[in-house]
């Protein structure tokens, strides 16, 4: 390679090199190297310092000037630039997606003929299916091809272009409804806004057309709303917090624990399970909660998507908090056609577990994510057969054994395969007793808050118990997740006061200066 060759342009030919000759697991590779992003994120100095900022300034100068078109124009050439940003690749993808499924709903607006119109409904659903099956399960369904019938069909070794998934079904969800008949006349600028814009483009909330695109057109959100943004500001600022700060780095201790399971003992086990659901838990919680507060600065209300699921008291509870978007979406679109609880409860039982089985897809194409999926459709089905929910059982055992069931069922999701899964819960019960496996209490010391700690006059006491700052960790952000009110529970009553001005200014700063070692967010990869 010449010496003259861009820095960051070898650097990322290398990272393709790896992916490709060594057979990395993509996702695994970025959980396990931050800094490697393939796209804009929020918490990168670029986004922060620049990007969101010029969008805001010139959104809002362009509706100033009486040029409304031009605005929503320039938001959706953002929204390009966010998404292109590392791939260009992918921006033509999302480009091609939008043309077709915008002409297909032009299709049926103008057709008349109810056969006709069956035909382009039809042509809508097969395209957008096809495009998710070609790039995310392609190489899985070759695989397993290869497997069963000892064939020797060549993968296509696609990397899974960002959000395809979310984009997808609310494009998909668009295509339906036009049909329905229940889109109106929306122009294509509007439509391209509404499936592009940036907040949710990559990992939600699925927002349906009814609750945007009114909002792009509505003249009272096209001018500074200062209670908005700061109500914006104070969301986005704790959603920062929650993934730097909290999942990053429960990430770190959990990528030594998978990376090692053969080595944990019983207590490092459940620890290293623990720490994955806490991980998950901010890393998507801490997304929802900076795309709704961008919302809130843009004066567009997003649906709320992640709603304390810790709290829930069953797992159908459970899927009513977490990624409540994907949870109606399945709802109206899958479960309700399937016939819904309107025949019987065989039936009904089966169409619950057929959406979960969908949703375990949905999430990845691996068994693991299958089986994670059917997991979560038989403690439904359960749930529903024995009416356990309705027993007079104290609320804290039903959330505490909720939070186990789902804590148990996080393990095959983040195992790369059901190999490593059943090797992890091998070791949670069958690992034996002792002290928790020195590499995760390692990998806690070089933190700056232990660090901190450790200046503070407590060095002897970590080093005498060096489990207690991960397994203190753990604890408090598990308080946290079970007693404190969430981000759109606080930012709804919010009344910003000097102390809470300052906290959120210092919890910024906190948070940007973490930022040294940039991750992606887990459900980018879904």
């Amino acid at each position: 390679m010449p010496m003259d060759f861009p820095v960051h342009l070898q650097k990322r030919i290398e990272i393709c090199e790896e992916i490709s000759y060594n057979k990395v697991d993509f996702p695994q590779y970025l959980n396990e190297n931050p800094g490697k992003e393939r796209c804009m994120l929020f918490n990168s100095y670029i986004f922060i310092f620049l990007f969101f900022p010029l969008a805001l300034i010139g959104y809002y100068g362009f509706h100033r000037a009486g040029r409304h078109k031009t605005a929503l124009a320039f938001l959706t050439g953002m929204s390009f630039w966010f998404y292109g940003y590392d791939n260009i690749g992918y921006l033509l993808i999302l480009l091609i997606s939008i043309l077709i499924n915008y002409s297909i709903s032009i299709l049926l607006k103008k057709a008349a003929a109810k056969g006709v119109r069956l035909l382009f409904l039809w042509l809508g659903i097969v395209f957008n299916i096809g495009i998710l099956f070609y790039f995310k399960y392609y190489d899985f369904f070759i695989e397993n091809i290869n497997f069963l019938w000892q064939a020797s069909f060549p993968p296509l070794g696609l990397l899974l272009p960002l959000g395809i998934s979310f984009y997808t079904f609310q494009q998909l969800s668009y295509v339906i409804d036009s049909y329905r008949g229940e889109c109106k006349g929306y122009r294509f600028l509007e439509y391209a806004a509404y499936v592009s814009f940036f907040p949710q483009l990559i990992a939600g909330p699925i927002v349906y057309h009814s609750e945007l695109i009114p909002q792009f057109r509505d003249p009272q959100n096209q001018k500074p709303n200062y209670e908005n943004l700061s109500r914006g500001i104070y969301a986005f600022a704790l959603g920062l917090a929650k993934k730097v700060l909290l999942a990053d780095t429960f990430s770190k201790i959990v990528s030594v624990g998978y990376g090692n399971i053969t080595s944990l003992n019983t207590p490092s086990a459940f620890l290293v399970m623990v720490c994955y659901s806490l991980q998950i838990y901010f890393d998507f919680s801490g997304y929802c909660d900076m795309a709704y507060g961008m919302g809130y600065m843009l004066n567009i209300k997003l649906p709320i998507n992640f709603n304390s699921p810790y709290k829930a008291q069953s797992i159908g509870g459970f899927w009513d908090r977490w990624h409540m978007t994907l949870t109606r979406f399945f709802t109206r679109y899958v479960y309700i056609p399937l016939g819904g609880n309107r025949r019987g409860k065989a039936r009904t039982c089966l169409n619950v577990f057929v959406v979960f089985l969908v949703s375990g897809l949905w999430h990845g194409a691996n068994w693991t994510f299958i089986l994670w999926g059917a997991i979560h459709g038989a403690l439904s089905v359960l749930e529903r057969l024995t009416r356990i929910t309705e027993l007079k059982i104290p609320k804290f055992v039903k959330t505490g054994v909720t939070f186990l069931l789902a804590t148990f069922a996080w393990s095959l999701f983040r195992a790369n395969s059901t190999s490593d899964a059943l090797a992890l819960w091998d070791q949670l019960f069958h690992g034996g007793f002792g002290a928790v496996y020195p590499p995760i209490t390692e990998k806690c010391q070089d933190l700056i808050e232990v660090s901190f700690l450790y200046r503070a006059g407590l060095g002897s006491v970590i080093s005498s118990f060096p489990w207690l700052p991960p397994v203190f960790f753990a604890l408090a952000s598990l308080a946290g997740c079970f007693f404190l009110k969430n981000t759109q529970e606080k930012t709804n009553s919010l009344k910003l006061t000097n102390q809470k001005l300052m906290a959120v200014v210092l919890l910024m700063l906190w948070s940007i200066m973490s930022l040294s070692e940039i991750s992606e967010f887990l459900y980018f990869n879904f």
